[in-house]
């Protein structure tokens, strides 16, 4: 569910195809994305057993643990771009605002915390050239917690 208005369109981000874009303001610590319409939950083991271009690998994302939801309809969150230094936060499947965010802004997350522990996105981050690999469960955690607890 997306709970402010927003546009898709081309992502000023280069090499990112299209983005998604607030078209109203959201305050910090708002939800901007919450899960619903969950598809499939799968473990990781057995979603590394389909092809890496598979629909099933392309529309998963972490939820918890080794666990990964997966939306095969590709909604319009999936249109949420990576950013080492995101205005949104993923934590368990929520995307929070973490700062307030102005009409027109484009939405961006951190994907180290959507991904696999260890995996690595087959681009790198346009901003910094460096590979976006996901982080430990754990750390992934223990990382948009923190996040979180400072939003309220």
């Amino acid at each position: 569910m997306i709970v402010p208005r927003y546009r898709i369109e081309a992502s000023r981000i280069a090499g990112a195809g299209k983005g998604f874009f607030l078209d109203e303001a959201v305050a910090r610590g708002r939800v901007i994305i919450a899960p619903d319409k969950i598809h499939t939950l799968m473990p990781e083991r057995e979603l590394r057993k389909f092809p890496q271009d598979s629909i099933e690998v392309e529309s998963s994302v972490r939820w918890f643990e080794d666990w990964f939801s997966l939306t095969p309809e590709w909604s319009d969150e999936c249109y949420v771009n990576h950013s080492f230094t995101p205005n949104g936060l993923w934590h368990l499947g929520f995307i929070f605002a973490q700062d307030d965010l102005a009409a027109g802004t484009e939405l961006t997350i951190d994907y180290r915390l959507v991904i696999g522990s260890g995996e690595e996105m087959p681009f790198r981050d346009s901003a910094t050239g460096q590979p976006i690999v996901g982080l430990q469960w754990q750390d992934n955690l223990r990382e948009s917690a923190q996040r979180l607890l400072q939003l309220i």
